[in-house]
C-alpha cells in the first residue's frame, strides 16, 4: 500500500487553501503595484503642499546672490554677476559684479556641454553670449546649494533644491568645469538670427529676475539646465526643439542641437564633437584676460546667418 503525501501533490498554483491561476497572481501583482503607485503619489502631494521654495536659506557662497537684470532701452544692466577665481572646486574667491551690455552689439550665443558621468547620459548645458566689444556672459541654470550640500538626482526629484539662474563670467563657469572639476567642455556656435539672439537673452534675464522674486524648486525631471534652455527657445520658434530623450540625458543634447541644424558648423556628424572640446585651451589660457577669445581660437569667428535658428 503506498502512502500519498497531500503536500506533495498539491498542484502548483495550490496557495493557502485556493486555487491559483496566472490571471489572478498577475491581478495580486497589479492590485500590489497600484497601491504602491497611490501611497507614493499621495507622499509626493505631501510634499508639495508641506515645502516651499525660499530665497532665504544658508546658501554656499558661490550661490549666496542672485543675478537681476534692469533693461533701459537697447542697454541691460545686470546685478550680481559672478567672477570667481579658482584655486580648487573648494577654494575660491567669489566676485559679484555690475555689467552692462549694448544689446545692439549681441552678435553670437554658444552652448556648452559638460557631461560629467562615467557614461554618456548626465550632463550640465548652458549657454554664453558674446558681444561686438569682445565682452562674453554665460548664464547657467543650476540647483541653488545650501553649504554642505552637493547634487543628487533623487534629491532633485523630491522638491530639495530650489533653482538658480547664475550669470557669471566665462572664466569663471567655463573655467570652473574645465579646469577644476576636470569635466570635458564642449563648446558649440549657435546658428540663429540677431532677432533671436536678442530675444533668448532677454527671456533669460527676465526669468532670473522673476525666481529672484518667486524662487521655484529644481526637479530632475522637469525643470532643470537643459529642459529650461528648451522652454526658452521654444518661447521664441515655437516647435523649434521637439521633445527628446536626448534632453533627459543632455550629455547628448548636442547630437540633438546638431540633428535639428542648430549647431553652426560644417563638420559631419563623426567630426564635430571632438572639434569643439575645448579643455586644452581652457587650461593653457585659464589665467588670461582674453580667456573668451583664447577658448574659441580654433573656430572661425560666428556671426548672424539671415534668420535662421
Amino acid at each position: 500500500m503506498v502512502q500519498r503525501n497531500d503536500r506533495n501533490d498539491r498542484p502548483s498554483n495550490y496557495h493557502c487553501g485556493v486555487m491559483t491561476t496566472p490571471t489572478v497572481r498577475r491581478h495580486r501583482v497589479l492590485r500590489a503595484a497600484l497601491r504602491v503607485l497611490a501611497g507614493a503619489t499621495v507622499g509626493y502631494l505631501v510634499l508639495i503642499v508641506v515645502l516651499r521654495p525660499s530665497t532665504e536659506r544658508d546658501w554656499s557662497p558661490d550661490q549666496d546672490h542672485t543675478a537681476t537684470a534692469i533693461f533701459s532701452g537697447d542697454t541691460v544692466q545686470i546685478q550680481n554677476v559672478r567672477n570667481a577665481r579658482y584655486r580648487s572646486t573648494e577654494d575660491f574667491d567669489v566676485r559679484w559684479e555690475q555689467r552692462s551690455y549694448d544689446l545692439r552689439g549681441l552678435e553670437s550665443v554658444w552652448f556648452v556641454v559638460e557631461p560629467f558621468s562615467g557614461w554618456r547620459g548626465p550632463a550640465h548645458t548652458f549657454l554664453s553670449f558674446g558681444f561686438a566689444d569682445g565682452q562674453f556672459v554665460a548664464i547657467s541654470v543650476e540647483i541653488r546649494k545650501e553649504k554642505g550640500e552637493s547634487f543628487s538626482p533623487l534629491r532633485g526629484v523630491l522638491r530639495q533644491f530650489e533653482l538658480i539662474y547664475i550669470v557669471g563670467d566665462e572664466r569663471d563657469l567655463i573655467g570652473l568645469r574645465a579646469n577644476h572639476r576636470r569635466d570635458e567642455v564642449y563648446l558649440y556656435p549657435m546658428r540663429t538670427s540677431r532677432v533671436r539672439m536678442r530675444a533668448l537673452f532677454v527671456s533669460m534675464l527676465e526669468r532670473a529676475n522673476q525666481l529672484a522674486q518667486r524662487p521655484e524648486f529644481y526637479n530632475t525631471l522637469t525643470n532643470t539646465c537643459t529642459s529650461n534652455i528648451v522652454r526658452h527657445i521654444n518661447i521664441i520658434a515655437p516647435g523649434r526643439i521637439p521633445f527628446s530623450f536626448k534632453t533627459l540625458l543632455p550629455a547628448h543634447a548636442d547630437d540633438l542641437a546638431f540633428d535639428l541644424g542648430l549647431i553652426d558648423t560644417a563638420l559631419p556628424r563623426e567630426q564635430f564633437r571632438a572639434a569643439h572640446q575645448i579643455n586644452d585651451l581652457a587650461e593653457l589660457n585659464a589665467d588670461s584676460t582674453l580667456f573668451s577669445a583664447a577658448i574659441r581660437s580654433r573656430f572661425a569667428t560666428i556671426s548672424a546667418r539671415g534668420d535662421g535658428g
